[in-house]
This record gives C-alpha cells, structure tokens and sequence, in this order.
C-alpha cells in the first residue's frame, strides 16, 4: 500500500476490522446496503460511523457522517486516516458528497484507502472547495 503516512499495514488493517465491526450495527432495511467507516484522529483515537437509513431516503446517514459526528462528540480534532467497508467487508470508495465531508474534518492530507491503495484527499478530491477558499473570500473584500 502506498502513502502510508507513517501508519503501518497492521494498523490499517486495525483501521479496517473497526469498520466492518460497525458496518454490522447499519441500519440499512431499504438497500439492504450496509456501510461501515473508521478513522483515525490526530490524537491518536479511532471514530466510527454506519450508515443509518430513513423512509424517507434523502434523509439518510451516511456512515461518513456517523465518523465525523463522533470525532466532534468525543473531542474534536482532526481526520489523519480513512476507510470505509461495505457489507462484505470490501473497501469501498465514499461519495462526493462524503468526500467533501472528509475533506472538510481531515485536510488535503487526509489518507484513504481507496480501491486503488492508500492516497491523500488532494487526489481523491482533488482541488477541493474548503475552509480556506471562504476565508480568502472573506479577506479579499475585506469581512473581517
């Protein structure tokens, strides 16, 4: 695997067995597609997220939403490491809209085991919309 980011394949395959472990307690009845997602923190923790379904499918949690809710619930801090696991307990990738939230909580840095191996968010969202872009909007008409 490549880019590890000083993470050793033990450690994400720990990474990987805490997200098939949530991935089991999705709450999934109507696609039956269940998701799990793990992370590590800058400080050192583990957080994660399953998917939670509702009747009303716009509505549903994602599992990336699960992991960065407990990030905030249990300290804050920032995402270093990512995976995300289907039913079957296969790397699967997130979508657009859960990269974005990746992004958000973890930085260009932020590694993800992809399908295609480990890579930093920069590549698997690459030139992203972030916190940065508001505040040199912020700067440039002179909002404090």
């Amino acid at each position: 695997m490549r880019h590890s980011g000083g993470v050793n394949q033990q450690e994400w395959d720990e990474l990987r067995a805490a997200a098939v472990e949530v991935m089991a307690r999705a709450y999934a009845p109507y696609s039956r597609y269940a998701v799990g997602a793990a992370a590590r923190v800058d400080d050192g923790r583990t957080v994660v997220g399953c998917n939670v379904e509702n009747a009303a499918y716009g509505v549903v949690l994602c599992a990336e939403c699960g992991v960065v809710s407990q990030l905030y619930a249990t300290g804050g801090g920032r995402l270093t490491h990512f995976v995300c696991v289907n039913g079957a307990g296969e790397i699967i990738m997130p979508c657009g809209r859960c990269r974005q939230l990746l992004f958000e909580h973890g930085g260009r840095d932020l590694l993800v085991w992809t399908v295609s191996g480990v890579k930093p968010m920069s590549e698997v969202l690459p030139d992203a919309f972030g916190p940065d872009d508001l505040n040199d909007l912020a700067t440039r008409e002179g909002t404090p």
